[in-house]
């Protein structure tokens, strides 16, 4: 069922063809040209963990966009309308309402740090979204690829994937059994293979900064569409 409430956000994943995943990268869609849209960010899917040198590293043919709606029925007209729409239509997307950032990037302005209440038991979904400092990209490699296996590997999360858009937008997603798996994974507590990763990155990223803006985004998702690499239902219980 469709709502019609407050703002919501939206993470897409879609196959798509080389050229239209390029143009997108650079040209995404627009709130003066899609009515209701806030904010879009289209990027290229990225594989977690894979090797530094890598066509695995830019899949030209996977692409994401993660954006801000004013409803729900601003989505159903976008998915429904022209040529962009209609492709974003045939894979899979989730809708979610925003309940918390850590630090903010310029381009979602006004969220507050926390909205509303949550259950430690309630499925949760994660984005991040950075700009990169090129010259420190050799070193968030070297700390942030065991991150990528840590969150690609863990048994509380359902789907997670990374996606970029050059030369310096770094993005990841993923969708978790709970807000309880979640955070326990951010602070190293998850019964799994070296479960530190996580903490010990971002205390590498304390002490000298890979990024120029960096935030992290915990929303709730409300429903979710379609199907993407032959599954759907990632969402517990939705």
């Amino acid at each position: 069922m469709t709502r019609s409430g407050p703002e919501v956000f939206t993470f897409h994943l879609v196959e798509s063809p080389a050229p239209t995943t390029t143009s997108l990268l650079f040209r995404p869609p627009s709130p003066a040209d899609v009515g209701g849209l806030r904010y879009a960010e289209c990027l290229a899917l990225m594989r977690l963990g894979a090797p530094v040198v890598s066509p695995d590293r830019l899949q030209l043919r996977r692409l994401a966009m993660f954006a801000r709606w004013d409803s729900e029925s601003a989505i159903d007209d976008f998915l429904g309308g022209g040529t962009v729409g209609r492709r974003f239509a045939s894979g899979w997307h989730v809708r979610m309402t925003f309940l918390r950032r850590w630090s903010e990037v310029a381009a979602l302005p006004g969220l507050p740090a926390r909205a509303g209440e949550w259950d430690d038991a309630e499925p949760a979904v994660a984005v991040t979204l950075a700009r990169m400092r090129l010259p420190e990209v050799p070193r968030f490699l070297q700390w942030g690829r065991p991150v990528e296996r840590l969150v690609r590997d863990h048994p509380g999360a359902t789907l997670a994937c990374a996606a970029m858009r050059p030369p310096n937008t770094i993005s990841t997603f993923s969708v978790w059994n709970s807000v309880r798996a979640m955070t326990d994974m951010v602070h190293g507590h998850a019964d799994v293979p070296d479960p530190a990763r996580h903490a010990a990155a971002m205390a590498e990223r304390r002490r000298r900064d890979f990024h120029h803006e960096f935030a992290t985004y915990r929303f709730r998702p409300i429903a979710e569409h379609g199907s993407w690499n032959g599954r759907s239902a990632f969402i517990p219980g939705g």
